[in-house]
């Protein structure tokens, strides 16, 4: 038997919500904020606290803008923010044993 080497795992992306995010903004150019909280089922209040995390690691990049007279808040995912995400799941893989999960 081979030992098994876990890769660690990047904490900020182990949280359900902010991991959510990521994979939200991964298949679209950029979303808004209403879109990403409708989709996640977050509160308003939390989902801002977990994108302004996000944007302080540099994953994310904000953009504040007007859609008319209505603030709109849009988010898209950083090369940083992608490579993170590709790190996250190739550790959470080092956990899996994929000759028994189907």
């Amino acid at each position: 038997m081979t030992d098994k080497v876990f890769l660690p795992l990047d904490p900020l992306l182990s949280n359900e919500l902010r991991l959510g995010i990521m994979s939200i903004l991964t298949t679209a150019e950029y979303a808004d904020f209403t879109y990403i909280k409708n989709t996640t089922k977050a509160t308003s209040g939390n989902l801002s606290i977990q994108i302004d995390k996000l944007e302080k690691a540099k994953y994310i990049k904000v953009k504040k803008t007007f859609k008319g007279k209505m603030p709109q808040t849009l988010c898209s995912i950083t090369p940083t923010g992608t490579q993170a995400l590709a790190d996250y799941v190739k550790a959470l893989r080092s956990y899996l044993n994929t000759d028994t999960i189907k």
